[in-house]
This record gives structure tokens, C-alpha cells and sequence, in this order.
């Protein structure tokens, strides 16, 4: 056989890596096969120049041991190791290994115990609870395995956006070094609309002058090769979405007009193609940024000339919304803030769960005032150079309530409040739930609204257009979490949000330095839904912010004992919002 490509290769990396994890290898061990197959098909460099060159260990996460494999499979097509792996486990057993949750050790039970050996053959197993009565697998499993199904094969090949990303960056780089020929390369395609899950991995590179523009394929990477001359509408037509293409191929159609791979024509005559500008201006349009391309209206907003004015990374001045060892985290207080600091931030809101969130290490009142302590004694350091607000990541509590009394939830200067438990209720449940903690006068922030992670589970059931409601009535900030396995609140919602009155913050819910830096992708999500900076709390300044807070609390009231809905009384449930009148206050956001 032998001399098998990028992504041949690639398939059989992930091979080797997922028998080995069916062995119970260590899992950085068969990780770092999968990873190193990511960047194979990514790299931007002919294999077989790599191989000839001896130069495997260019490519991240090859080692001396994975580039002697990649060798062997490259010149023979397989390996030895690998065939003696093969002879343990069916290959289409390995598929199990990508649903979402179903760990090495639960797939080869499967296996082993009930001789499932596809996915098809595990849908219909769960389906008719096979898997119930077998020890170590059970009911819930069986629940997680058939949501976990349907993940996977609904985002099948998809990639989170901030890994895409990095392999797009590093193929850049790639190119770069090794083509000096090249002048200019940028991404395009998915990773340039700032869409949360990559189906593709593009760029676009400029040349020397070329007949005509061409795609080359380096494993999984599209290289859309042009020269200057034709770089914009290289550029406009390998970033998409066809929504968007289709609707400007109409626009130019009414213009008797054409877009082609040369540019856009009037008759035989091209009028633009240097620039994505020039183009859009063309066709009588203003530049549409790449993020708003997906046919969802853009195009007639910048026909009437109410295109949004996009926030930027640059816009926030402040984090919100994450965590310290105190719980989950990984830093200290005082690290977190200096790493917020050094970016240029003007302040940093700590958000440690709280005392319900056992999991996570949350804090008791007692750990809180020692927290709060740590932060006055910061903050007299830091002066009016920097600040450090007092928040909390409370939960929100099955009945809608939150797990603090309102004397420790008003020592907080802002308060995010988030489900992150009994996820199973109905809608109407969840709404209620959800809309009673919205409410509550403490409330600034409603975390991660429908708490999905992307590739791992949907987001519970809920009416998000009722909570939005909620949101704006109580001037409670919508979050866009900004870590890529959420990104919640999803893209499409925010422009309804905007229509509402709702506030969004842009929070990285960081549990450690280096997650501050999430904060761009949450940036993405509101550039992609169409927010700009006058609607993100944290796009304020720190005199404005601390206004913005001191108002929300001057206006709160002591609140008198709950009554219940009759519904409440009758059923437990949660109050809706629109019964309440206890005292809680609309706001503006």
C-alpha cells in the first residue's frame, strides 16, 4: 500500500489513539495521537515532503515516537503495533468512543457484556433498555448515550472554534515560513464568520499573478490560491456562508450585474474584485463584517443603512464572571487580578460559586467574608489604577430561589445567577425557575441561560423569549459566556435580546489566568449576533460601571415574605415573573 496523505494518515492516528484508550492507556498517552492528527491534516505542508525532509517534528505535538509511526504508516500503510491493536476490537466499535460523555471504559463494557459493536446497534440497545439492568451502565446512561447520539451525528467533523482557530493559525504560520512566495494569508470560511462550531478549515494566500484562482488541499486545510488583483473576491466568496452569497448574487442579478470567481461583472467588464470593499460598494452595499454573512437579514440592514456598529475585543474594560482557588479555580485572588490587570483591564469581577455548588467548592458565608476582606486589601494596594469587585456565581436553587440570604447578597457588588443543577425539568418548570431568580433584586447578571456545552449536551428546555422578557423588565445583563464548549447565549437569540431592551456582558467564566483571554470568543458570538458596545455592561468603563451598580442598589427594597401563586402553593413550582409584586423593581438597563 504506502504513501497515503495528510488526512489517511490522520484517520489512523486516531485510530491508534482510541485502541489504545479502549486498552486503558494512560489518557494523555492516546490524547496526544489524536492531537497530533489534528495538526497533521492542518500543517499547510505536503506530507511527503515533511516525511522526505525528515521534518515531522515541525508539526505540534509530534514527538520523536509519533513521527517514527507516521513514517512507518506513510512508507506501508500500516504499522505494527496498530495491526496487533486491531485484532482486540471491531473498528466500528471505535466510533462509540466520539459520543459525547461515553467514556473508553463504558464503550468496552458495551462491547464486552452486550457485544454492541456500532452505533446503530447501541441506538436500538438503549433504545429498547438493554442497558438498563446492566451494573455500571444503567438508566441514566442509557438517557446521556441517546442525547449523546444525536450530538454526534448532528455536528459530525465539526470542531469547537477556538481549536480550529489555533490549527488555522499554526497552518498560517506554516505557509508563511515555507513559502516566501506567499504575501498574505488569512482565514476565511467558518472560522472568519466567527461561527461556534467549524465544519472547515480555509485560507485564503496571496501569489504572484496566476491565470486563475485555485484550492489546494493539504489533508482537512483548504488553500484558496489568488494574486492581489483578485484577492477580495477570493477572499468574499471562500468566507460564505452561501446564505449570504446567494442573497448577493440576487442583489447583483437585479443590478444586471454577476459575481464570478474574476469578479463582480457588467457584461464582459469587471467594475470590482480587489477588495470585499470595492465589491459590497459595487453592489450599492456598505462592508458587511464577515461575522454577520449568514443570509439572516444582513443584507437588507445594510441596504436601509442600519448595520450595527460591532463590538470589538477592544471594547471591554472589564472582566466579569470568573473564578479563584477559592472554588473551581486554579489562581489565587490576587493572581486572577494581576493577570486581568497586565491585559490592560480596568477591573476584575470575582464570581466563585456559591455554598450550594459542593462540586465546585463553593464558598460559605464565613470563606466569603474572607474574600471580601482579600479584596479591600487589594484594592487599597491597586488605588484608582485598578479595581477589584465583589461578585458571586450563585445558583439558582430548584424553587428559583438563590442560596443566600438578601444581608450576604447585598454585600456583593454584582451577583450572576445560574442553573447548574436538575437540568431534566419541563419547560415550563425551567422558565419559571429561571424567571423567579431573574426577579430577585440582587440578581445583575443571568449566567449561561440555557447551559448547553457544545458536543456534550443540549441546553435544557426552556422559553428563552419569556426570560429575555424577564431580563429587560428586571435590567438583569443577558451573559455570553464566552468559554467555546458554551457560548451561550447562542448567537441567533441576541438580536431579539437587543429588540427587548436587554444589557449583554461578555464573561469568560476564566477558572484560571489564561482563561481570561476566552473573553474574544464571547466577543465573536456578539459581533456574530449583531451587538454592539453600548449594549455590553462590560464595554463600560469603571466609573460608568460602579454608577451603573450604585444605581441598581440605591433602588432596591426590602423585601416583605413571598406569597405564592396558587400554582406555587399547589405544586412546588417556582412563581412566574408576572405574578410577583413583593417588592422587586423593574430597572432599566
Amino acid at each position: 500500500m504506502g504513501r497515503l496523505d495528510a488526512s489517511e494518515i490522520s484517520a489512523l492516528l486516531v485510530e491508534y489513539g482510541r485502541r489504545l484508550a479502549l486498552r486503558g492507556a494512560d489518557p494523555y498517552r492516546w490524547k496526544a495521537y489524536i492531537k497530533a492528527a489534528n495538526n497533521l491534516v492542518a500543517f499547510g505542508e505536503p506530507l511527503r515532503r515533511l516525511v522526505d525532509e525528515r521534518r515531522l517534528q515541525e508539526v505540534p505535538g509530534v514527538g520523536a515516537a509519533i513521527a517514527d509511526i507516521i513514517t512507518k504508516l506513510y512508507q506501508t500503510g500500516t504499522h505494527p503495533s496498530l495491526e496487533k491493536l486491531r485484532a482486540e476490537v471491531p473498528k466500528a466499535v471505535l466510533e462509540m468512543l466520539s459520543i459525547p460523555g461515553l467514556r473508553p471504559d463504558k464503550v468496552l463494557k458495551l462491547y464486552n457484556e452486550l457485544g454492541i459493536k456500532s452505533i446503530d446497534e447501541l441506538k436500538a440497545a438503549a433504545g429498547n433498555d438493554r442497558l438498563k439492568p446492566v451494573k455500571g451502565l444503567g438508566s441514566a446512561l442509557q438517557r446521556k448515550i441517546l442525547q449523546g447520539i444525536e450530538i454526534y451525528r448532528s455536528s459530525k467533523g465539526a470542531r469547537h472554534i477556538h481549536r480550529a482557530a489555533a490549527l488555522l493559525e499554526a497552518a498560517r504560520k506554516n505557509l508563511a515560513r515555507s513559502d516566501a512566495a506567499l504575501k498574505r494569508i488569512t482565514p476565511a470560511g467558518d472560522v472568519r464568520r466567527g461561527a461556534e462550531l467549524v465544519g472547515d478549515l480555509s485560507l485564503v494566500a496571496e501569489a504572484r499573478p496566476i491565470d486563475n484562482p485555485a484550492v489546494l488541499k493539504h489533508g482537512e486545510l483548504s488553500v484558496h490560491l489568488t494574486d492581489t488583483k483578485r484577492y477580495g473576491i477570493t477572499q468574499l466568496l471562500a468566507t460564505g456562508s452561501r446564505g449570504h452569497l446567494d442573497e448577493l448574487r440576487r442583489l447583483a442579478a437585479c443590478k444586471g450585474l454577476e459575481i464570478t470567481a474574476d469578479g463582480v461583472r457588467r457584461g464582459r467588464k469587471i467594475i470590482a474584485r480587489q477588495s470585499e470593499v470595492a465589491i459590497y460598494k459595487a453592489l450599492g452595499l456598505p462592508f458587511i463584517e464577515p461575522e454577520l454573512r449568514e443570509g439572516r437579514g444582513e443584507i437588507e440592514l445594510a441596504r436601509t443603512g442600519k448595520l450595527p456598529q460591532l463590538v470589538r475585543d477592544q471594547d471591554i474594560r472589564g472582566i466579569l464572571h470568573a473564578h479563584t482557588d477559592r472554588s473551581d479555580g486554579v489562581n489565587t485572588l490576587e493572581q486572577m487580578a494581576e493577570a486581568t490587570r497586565k491585559r490592560g483591564y480596568e477591573y476584575f469581577g470575582v464570581a466563585d460559586h456559591s455554598k450550594s455548588a459542593h462540586y465546585a467548592g463553593g464558598l460559605s458565608v464565613e470563606e466569603i467574608e474572607e474574600q471580601q476582606a482579600e479584596v479591600d486589601r487589594l484594592n487599597r494596594r491597586y488605588g484608582d489604577k485598578f479595581r477589584i469587585l465583589k461578585g458571586v456565581e450563585s445558583d439558582i436553587l430548584p424553587d428559583g430561589s438563590l442560596d443566600y440570604p438578601d444581608d450576604v447578597l447585598r454585600r456583593f457588588d454584582f451577583v450572576v445567577a445560574s442553573v447548574h443543577g436538575q437540568f431534566r425539568k419541563d419547560k415550563m418548570e425551567q422558565t419559571e425557575r429561571i424567571l423567579s431568580a431573574v426577579a430577585n433584586p440582587f440578581v445583575t447578571i443571568l449566567g449561561h441561560m440555557t447551559g448547553r456545552q457544545l458536543l456534550r449536551r443540549p441546553g435544557y428546555d426552556v422559553d428563552i423569549e419569556r426570560i429575555l422578557a424577564g431580563c429587560a423588565r428586571y435590567g438583569v445583563a443577558v451573559e455570553i459566556n464566552a468559554n467555546p464548549w458554551r457560548l451561550d447565549l447562542d448567537w441567533r437569540w441576541h438580536r431579539r435580546a437587543l429588540e427587548l431592551g436587554c444589557m449583554m456582558s461578555v464573561n469568560p467564566d476564566a477558572h484560571s489566568a489564561a482563561e481570561i483571554d476566552l473573553t474574544h470568543w464571547g466577543v465573536e458570538m456578539a459581533r456574530k449576533g449583531g451587538v454592539s458596545s453600548s449594549h455590553v455592561l462590560n464595554a463600560m468603563g469603571l466609573t460608568d460601571l460602579l454608577s451603573w451598580l450604585s444605581e441598581r442598589k440605591t433602588k432596591l427594597k426590602p423585601r416583605r415574605g413571598q406569597t405564592p401563586s396558587r400554582r406555587m402553593r399547589r405544586s412546588n413550582r417556582s412563581p412566574a415573573v408576572r405574578g410577583q409584586t413583593d417588592g422587586r423593581r423593574k430597572m432599566s438597563a
